[in-house]
């Protein structure tokens, strides 16, 4: 069993960057080819033996509540169609795990978001993962973090070097030393511009917290954005006790940007079996068509 049993999944936010498809739809049910984004996210913590989730939604976030739950008409259609495939598929995803929900009533940022759960977590130990960070490895990141947990029994936040020119889009570490993938941190800054930032190691999002935080995410103020930033109350926790980072071995796509998303979409259709073949066909005359294209451009200039 492990010894986190608890995790968040904050989901409250407008996903203005997917507008207009996420006007009337969250977008943590955008699929990866046919899985809804926030389906991988709820795996990964299941998988790493985390038994009881929070779901943080906001309005407009009921299709979320609709996926993880029983569809007893969509199970009796598929069953009387003999389609048992599917039918297991659909009576899988609500059986996952123990799924709870509470809303969000005021987009005030992602550390207001974690404090919202803090009735839930009571006094564990806990995972946040967030729904913009799919992370393809075995064990996965969540996984890996949970090992390291059991030796440092202390918070951890996982990081990824990034471009320097990309720090002010991230959560970015101060590292006191760096000696391997776990690293103690002096400091953390929020949003920082690339000349002003302590290192290239950002913030990605998955996190192990202790309940010590949520009086710190009381008491922090505003910060980058106008928001309650989790980073800030972090930073708090840093100057009190052990934090450390932890850089994960896999892939991460950044699936709150549509260029990340395109990226998922792909690379997950080409890992499937049943698509891999003719998707793969399919590139390969896009790739041919445009190369063709470019040739008969520089021929006639």
């Amino acid at each position: 069993m492990a010894t986190i049993q608890k995790a968040i999944i904050p989901a409250a936010g407008w996903g203005t960057r997917f507008l207009p498809a996420t006007k009337a739809q969250p977008k943590e049910m955008l699929p990866i080819v046919d899985k809804p984004a926030i389906q991988f996210i709820v795996e990964e913590a299941v998988n790493a033996g985390v038994e009881d989730i929070l779901i943080i939604t906001g309005k407009n976030k009921r299709a979320i509540e609709d996926h993880f739950d029983r569809s007893l008409e969509l199970e009796d259609l598929l069953r009387e169609k003999d389609k048992g495939e599917l039918l297991a598929l659909v009576e899988r995803i609500a059986d996952l795990a123990d799924i709870h929900y509470i809303r969000q009533k005021e987009q005030l940022g992602l550390g207001h978001a974690v404090y919202c759960a803090r009735k839930f977590i009571g006094q564990e130990p806990f995972a946040v993962l967030l729904g913009d960070d799919i992370i393809v490895n075995t064990p996965s990141c969540l996984e890996q973090m949970l090992a390291v947990y059991e030796e440092v029994k202390a918070p951890i936040v996982a990081v990824q070097e990034v471009p320097r020119e990309e720090v002010n889009r991230y959560g970015v570490i101060a590292p006191l030393e760096i000696d391997g993938p776990l690293i103690q941190v002096k400091d953390l800054v929020e949003k920082p511009q690339p000349a002003e930032a302590p290192s290239n190691l950002a913030v990605i999002g998955r996190y192990l917290l202790v309940p010590e935080i949520f009086p710190l995410l009381e008491m922090v103020q505003p910060g980058a954005g106008g928001e309650i930033q989790l980073t800030d109350a972090l930073r708090l926790l840093a100057s009190q006790d052990l934090v450390y980072a932890y850089r994960f071995q896999g892939k991460r796509y950044d699936i709150g940007d549509k260029l990340g998303f395109l990226q998922a979409t792909v690379e997950f259709a080409l890992a499937r079996p049943d698509l891999a073949g003719p998707f793969r066909e399919y590139l390969a005359g896009i790739i041919s068509s445009a190369l063709g294209n470019l040739q008969i451009a520089a021929t006639k200039e």
